[in-house]
């Protein structure tokens, strides 16, 4: 289990359809904006927000960043 808590920047398993525009690479650093039985991320690069339930959160995460 991944140790997370509100604000943390979290990396999931598949990247965002968004891109960098410095890098040209798919975004996937996500912050958790709301924690809960349901867990919101935000997409750091262009701010998309998803809300899913813990269990699904827990299933696709991969490691904590900050």
């Amino acid at each position: 289990m991944v140790d997370y808590q509100l604000h943390s920047i979290v990396e999931m398993k598949k990247p965002h359809a968004c891109t960098i525009k410095a890098t040209g690479k798919k975004a996937n650093a996500w912050e958790i904006t709301r924690l809960g039985a349901d867990i919101r991320i935000q997409c750091t690069n262009c701010h998309h927000e998803v809300m899913m339930s813990r269990y699904d959160f827990n299933q696709k995460v991969k490691k904590v960043l900050n």
